[in-house]
């Protein structure tokens, strides 16, 4: 990747952002490259879903990360493989910017080959966070982790194609915590990668066929 200016934010400075100051452990520091101005941004939501996904997965995260996008939402997503990837993409020439947050250092590249994706975020008024230190690689704990970032810098969150008990699932029980509203496309009741999003409309997440669903939600904001 080209060399982005890396840039910190410590917990104690007055530029931490505040929907992350308030969260049970915060990020005691924060780097970053792009525009952080997108953190202050009203209408964030992320978009999240499973590594191994279908061509209906594919086609519905691009739909809802364009239209929400070009409706000015900030698009947030953990850029894996997938449903993550997807969703960035759409949004880019729309302009409006979206946000990855990575379960590494900003150096170390993961997927190998997202790293046009994460050069094309920064091109188009995007942003990339992370709270660990450079040349930190991700583990099975760093992806975890990070999920609390991503739903506590949304305003809600949409799961598109997940397993039960997935990472998807670990982001849903943060935005609960949070207090963040939590939207499921329904999916293939015979595909075990559709379980868990079909689990949580069960469970009482919002059911989402249309991206008014979500506005309807986003009027005040």
């Amino acid at each position: 990747m080209k060399n982005y200016d890396v840039k910190l934010l410590k917990y104690e400075d007055e530029q931490y952002p505040e929907c992350l100051r308030n969260i049970h452990t915060p990020p005691t520091k924060l780097y970053y490259m792009g525009n952080i101005n997108l953190l202050n941004k009203k209408r964030k939501i992320a978009i999240i879903g499973c590594r191994d996904y279908s061509e209906y997965g594919r086609l519905i995260s691009q739909k809802f990360a364009y239209e929400l996008a070009r409706m000015g939402f900030v698009i947030v997503s953990g850029a894996a493989r997938g449903i993550d990837s997807f969703s960035h993409n759409a949004t880019l020439n729309t302009k409006t910017g979206t946000i990855a947050v990575l379960g590494n250092g900003l150096n170390y590249i993961y997927p190998p080959e997202n790293k046009e994706l994460e050069e094309q975020i920064l091109n188009n008024n995007g942003l990339i966070i992370s709270e660990y230190d450079m040349g930190t690689k991700p583990s099975k704990y760093t992806f975890p982790a990070r999920n609390r970032i991503i739903s506590a810098v949304s305003d809600g969150v949409l799961v598109i194609e997940a397993r039960k008990n997935s990472g998807s699932q670990i982001t849903v029980d943060y935005a609960l915590d949070q207090g963040k509203n939590v939207y499921a496309v329904p999916g293939d009741i015979t595909r075990i990668n559709t379980e868990g999003t079909n689990e949580l409309i069960k469970q009482g997440a919002k059911i989402v066929t249309n991206v008014n669903d979500i506005l309807e939600d986003f009027k005040s904001i």
